[in-house]
């Protein structure tokens, strides 16, 4: 029986968790506590009732989702309803890293994970650059 090495293996859902917490964790104060308090989930693919809700037909189009309340616009009256929640969607997140070839996984999935954070923050394509370099 032949077993395979850690490079002949499509990265986990594991690998990709731990990278999204690892973008975290680089977070500048005091986003990174914040962050802390946000929900990640990382699936195969988007489940079908988000790809319904967005109307999209293909599940490899959606590599990340925030799911919530932007901090920007909660109120002290709201009534949590659960936590907000990033999704990274593991296959179209290495379809586009295959496809792509100029970043590592990591750096594709820090730029999924801060985009995704961008929703929850309120920040702007400006706000983004400062903490993730993607852009320049």
């Amino acid at each position: 029986m032949t077993h395979a090495s850690a490079s002949t293996i499509a990265p986990d859902l594991a690998l990709i968790e731990q990278l999204a917490h690892e973008a975290v964790m680089s977070l500048p104060e005091p986003f990174r506590k914040a962050a802390t308090m946000v929900l990640l989930r990382v699936e195969d693919f988007p489940p079908d009732d988000i790809l319904d809700a967005m109307n999209i037909a293909d599940p490899f189009e959606l590599t990340g989702l925030y799911e919530g309340i932007p901090l920007t616009e909660k109120s002290v009256s709201d009534q949590p309803a659960g936590p907000d929640v990033i999704w990274l969607f593991r296959r179209p997140i290495l379809d586009e890293w295959m496809e792509r070839g100029d970043v590592s996984l990591g750096e594709l999935v820090t730029h999924v994970t801060i985009h995704e954070f961008a929703h929850h923050f309120g920040w702007s394509d400006d706000d983004i650059a400062v903490v993730d370099p993607w852009w320049e």
